[in-house]
């Protein structure tokens, strides 16, 4: 049985120790590739075999440094296997977004807060937006910079086409010797027209108006309509009651009313005792 510590070695007796040289490795290509321990950054789905693989599980994984840098940050890959059925899988460093990219081997489960982080808007994003917003208000102050121009050369080329109008009439007259402030005979009509009639309206409206109160004598009687009272209908002698004729009033003599008991009151005309 061997030992445990081993204390003593044996040397041959052809061994020669200056015949064992020492050599560097080459750094570059030793850090290129390393086998290193991790956990598994984010929850994910195998693609060969439909294996769902958590996040925080452990593996053994090669490490790779890529040709890829951001602001000269090393970006890193990393080569996993499938627990289930050895497929590789293979995710790297994503230092724009504090965060890992999955490349291929699996699908990247979905995370809420990941897409709400995703969905902020970042700094880059807002000064894009910004310098968006500033050019597309520098497009509408200059389109309404040309509308007014427009305008403005529009008004200009009006004033042009009459003031080119009145010199041409002006050499006209010149050459024909007609007045242009002279107005013609029909013109002269008109405006005389015009001045009688506002005058006439003016002399209509100075005369005083009727007095409506008074009434004319000569005008035709106007109908007059009377009220006639309209005849009760005696709707008793239709059922078949008669009226009872009404008894004169008695006047009493002086000397009764002085001595003895009341008398009781003669009934008034027309009404019926209690008796009847």
């Amino acid at each position: 049985m061997s030992e445990r510590k081993v204390l003593q070695k044996y040397y041959p007796p052809e061994f020669d120790p200056s015949a064992i040289t020492r050599t560097r490795k080459d750094k570059s290509a030793g850090l290129k590739l390393q086998t290193v321990r991790l956990m598994a950054p984010f929850s994910m789905k195998c693609t060969h075999c439909g294996e769902f693989i958590y996040k925080g599980r452990k593996f053994n994984a090669r490490k790779e440094t890529t040709d890829e840098k951001y602001y000269k940050i090393a970006i890193f890959r990393f080569y996993i296997r499938c627990t289930r059925c050895s497929g590789e899988i293979t995710f790297k460093t994503d230092p724009k977004n504090n965060d890992y990219e999955c490349e291929r081997g699996a699908k990247r489960n979905f995370e809420p807060w990941r897409e709400a982080k995703l969905a902020e808007e970042t700094e880059e994003e807002r000064l894009d937006r910004l310098e968006k917003e500033e050019a597309e208000r520098d497009a509408m102050k200059e389109l309404e910079t040309k509308v007014l121009d427009a305008k403005q050369e529009m008004a200009i080329a009006d004033a042009l086409d009459e003031i080119r109008s009145r010199n041409a009439r002006h050499e006209r007259v010149d050459k024909d010797g007609i007045r242009t402030d002279v107005l013609p005979d029909d013109a002269m009509d008109t405006k005389q027209q015009d001045m009688e009639d506002a005058e006439a309206a003016r002399n209509a409206f100075k005369n005083p108006l009727p007095n409506i109160g008074e009434v004319d004598d000569s005008a035709e009687a106007l109908p007059v309509f009377v009220k006639k009272a309209r005849e009760k209908k005696d709707f008793g002698a239709a059922l078949g009651i008669k009226k009872k004729t009404s008894v004169p009033a008695v006047a009493l003599a002086p000397a009764a009313t002085a001595i003895g008991p009341p008398k009781p009151a003669m009934l008034l005309a027309g009404y019926d005792s209690d008796e009847d």
